[in-house]
C-alpha cells in the first residue's frame, strides 16, 4: 500500500511537472506574440517614414497605424494592404511617367540647342552623345538630376562662348526687365542661412545698374546654390534610404531565422509532449491494473526514469528557444531603435522642408502651392456639405511707387506688414496666401452674401488705418478688392477668374474699394 501511495505521488509531480511545461509554452507564446508586436511598431515607424509622397496613400497608412496599434486589431489591417500595395504601385507608375515626361522635355530642349550653329564644334560633339544618351529611359530621379546639370552646362558654355565680348553689348529694357524678374523671383524662395548672405548680395547687384556680364553671374550663382540645395536632399535621401534597406535587410534575416528556429522547436516539443502523454498514460494504466507491488514499482521506475529524461530535454530546447528569442529580439530591438531615430531625424527634415515649401519666404504666408492646396480641399467641403465659399483677390494699390520712391527694401517691409494684418484678419477657418508680387488671395468659407461685404471693407479700412511712415513722410497704403462666390456646377478657376476681374474693376474704378461679381 506504502509503495501504491509513493506511485501516486510520483504522478502527481509529473503531472505538476507537465503543468509547469504548459505555462514554459505559453510563456513562448507570449514572447512569440511580443516579437510580433515589435514587427508592428517597426512597421509603422516606417510607415510614418513613407509619409508625403501621395495624400490617398498617406490616409491608408494613417487608417492602418490605427489598426496596428491594438495587436488585437491585426486583422482589421490585412485588407487595407491591398489598397496600399496598389497605391504603391500607382507612385511607382506615376513617378515612372513623370520621369519619361522629364526626358521628353530634356530631348525637346537639347534639340532647341543643337539649332545654334554658333556652338564651338567640341561641345556640339558632347551635345550629340548627350542626345544619344537621352533615348535611355530614366529608372530613378537620381538619373535624372545629372542630366539636367548636364544641360545646363551646355547651356552655360554657350552663352559663355555667345557673350565673350558682353561689355560691347548695349542693356537693353529688356535686360534691366528680367533683372527685376530674377531678383523677384529669389525672394520667394527659401535658401538655406549659410546662403542667405550672398544672395542678398545677387539681389542688389540685380536691381542696381546692372550689366550682362552680371545678369549671367548671377543667373549661374543662383542656379548653383540651387543645384547644390538638390544635391544636399538627394544625397540625404540616399542615406537614409540605405540605412533602410540595411536595417530591413537585417530584420528580415532576424525574422527568418528565428520563425526556422521555431519550428523546428515547435516539432520538437510536439514529439516530447506525446512522449511526456505517453508515458504518464502508461504509469495510469499500470496503476489500475496492477496486482503485484513489487512488479508496479520497477515498472513505475522505468516509466518515470523516462518521463524524466522527456523532461529534462523539453527542458533543455524550452532553454534554448528562450536564448535565441532573446537574443533575436534584442538585435532587433537594437536595429529598430537605430531605424527609428533615422526615421524621426529624415521625417523632420522633410517636415521642416514641406513646410519651408508651402510658405512665402518674405511674408511668412502661404505660397501659391500651398493656396491650391487649400482651395481643392475647401472645394471639396463645399461641394459635400453645400456650404458657401468665396474668393477675394485684393492688391496693392500704387505699390511700384513706393519701390521707385523709397527702395525695393522699404517695398518688401510694406509687404511683410500687410500680410500680418491680412492674417490678423480673419478667423482660423479663413485663409490667406501671397499670389504673388503685391497680390494676395483670400478664402472665405461659411460667409453669406449679407456679410461678405462687411468682411471684406473691414479688411480694406485695417490696411487703410496702418500708419505707415517713409523717410519722415507719412503714406496710406490701400487695397482693391475683388471677390466671387463659388456657384453652383462652377469650378474653382471660373470663379478665380470672376474674383480676378472683379479686382480690375475696383482699380478701373478709383481704387480703394471693394467689387463683388453677383
Amino acid at each position: 500500500m506504502k509503495e501504491s501511495n509513493t506511485a501516486i505521488t510520483q504522478i502527481s509531480l509529473m503531472k505538476q511537472k507537465l503543468h509547469a511545461a504548459k505555462l514554459a509554452l505559453e510563456e513562448i507564446n507570449t514572447d512569440r506574440n511580443d516579437k510580433l508586436k515589435t514587427l508592428i511598431q517597426f512597421i509603422t515607424h516606417l510607415s510614418l517614414a513613407c509619409k508625403g509622397q501621395n495624400l490617398e496613400l498617406d490616409n491608408k497608412l494613417a487608417k492602418l497605424r490605427h489598426h496596428m496599434h491594438d495587436f488585437e486589431q491585426i486583422d482589421e489591417a490585412l485588407p487595407e494592404l491591398v489598397d496600399i500595395e496598389r497605391l504603391l504601385k500607382s507612385q511607382y507608375n506615376h513617378t515612372m511617367t513623370r520621369l519619361e515626361d522629364s526626358r521628353n522635355g530634356l530631348n525637346r530642349v537639347i534639340r532647341q540647342i543643337q539649332r545654334i550653329n554658333s556652338a564651338p564644334d567640341k561641345l556640339k560633339k558632347e551635345i550629340t552623345y548627350f542626345k544619344q544618351e537621352l533615348g535611355k529611359p530614366f529608372h530613378t530621379v537620381w538619373e535624372y538630376i545629372p542630366k539636367v546639370e548636364k544641360l545646363i552646362f551646355f547651356y552655360e558654355e554657350i552663352l559663355k562662348h555667345e557673350f565673350a565680348d558682353a561689355d560691347n553689348y548695349e542693356i537693353l529694357p529688356h535686360h534691366i526687365q528680367l533683372a527685376k524678374e530674377l531678383a523677384a523671383k529669389i525672394a520667394e524662395i527659401e535658401f538655406r542661412k549659410d546662403q542667405r548672405d550672398q544672395i542678398l548680395v545677387i539681389k542688389e547687384v540685380l536691381l542696381g545698374d546692372i550689366s550682362l556680364n552680371n545678369l549671367l553671374d548671377s543667373y549661374q550663382a543662383i542656379l548653383s546654390l540651387l543645384l547644390e540645395n538638390i544635391t544636399r536632399e538627394k544625397n540625404a535621401s540616399q542615406d537614409f534610404l540605405f540605412a533602410l534597406n540595411d536595417a530591413l535587410t537585417i530584420v528580415r534575416d532576424v525574422v527568418n531565422n528565428a520563425h526556422n528556429n521555431n519550428q523546428r522547436c515547435e516539432q520538437l516539443k510536439g514529439q516530447l509532449n506525446k512522449e511526456i502523454n505517453l508515458r504518464v498514460n502508461n504509469a495510469d494504466e499500470l496503476v489500475v491494473d496492477a496486482y503485484d507491488l513489487s512488479q508496479l514499482k520497477i515498472q513505475l521506475t522505468v516509466q518515470l526514469s523516462s518521463l524524466r529524461d522527456s523532461l529534462s530535454r523539453k527542458e533543455a530546447l524550452e532553454q534554448r528557444e528562450q536564448t535565441i528569442l532573446r537574443k533575436s529580439i534584442e538585435s532587433m530591438r537594437k536595429e529598430l531603435n537605430s531605424m527609428s531615430q533615422e526615421a524621426n531625424s529624415y521625417k523632420e527634415k522633410l517636415f521642416e522642408h514641406q513646410k519651408l515649401n508651402l510658405l512665402d519666404p518674405l511674408t511668412q504666408l502661404a505660397n501659391r502651392t500651398a493656396l491650391e492646396d487649400r482651395m481643392e480641399q475647401e472645394y471639396r467641403n463645399h461641394v459635400r456639405f453645400k456650404t458657401p465659399l468665396w474668393i477675394a483677390v485684393t492688391d496693392i494699390d500704387h505699390f511700384k511707387n513706393i519701390n521707385d520712391n523709397f527702395g525695393h527694401s522699404t517695398g518688401d517691409k510694406t509687404l511683410q506688414v500687410i500680410a500680418m494684418a491680412l492674417k490678423n484678419s480673419l478667423r482660423d477657418s479663413e485663409f490667406v496666401a501671397r499670389y504673388g508680387g503685391e497680390e494676395f488671395v483670400l478664402l472665405l468659407p461659411d460667409v453669406t452674401d449679407e456679410h461678405i461685404s462687411q468682411l471684406l471693407n473691414r479688411v480694406r479700412e485695417k490696411i487703410k488705418n496702418i500708419p505707415f511712415k517713409f523717410k519722415n513722410q507719412r503714406i496710406t497704403v490701400t487695397l482693391s478688392i475683388g471677390a466671387a462666390q463659388v456657384m453652383e456646377n462652377e469650378t474653382l478657376e471660373e470663379a478665380f477668374e470672376r474674383a480676378d476681374a472683379a479686382l480690375y474693376q475696383a482699380k478701373n474704378n478709383g481704387r480703394d474699394r471693394v467689387v463683388i461679381d453677383i
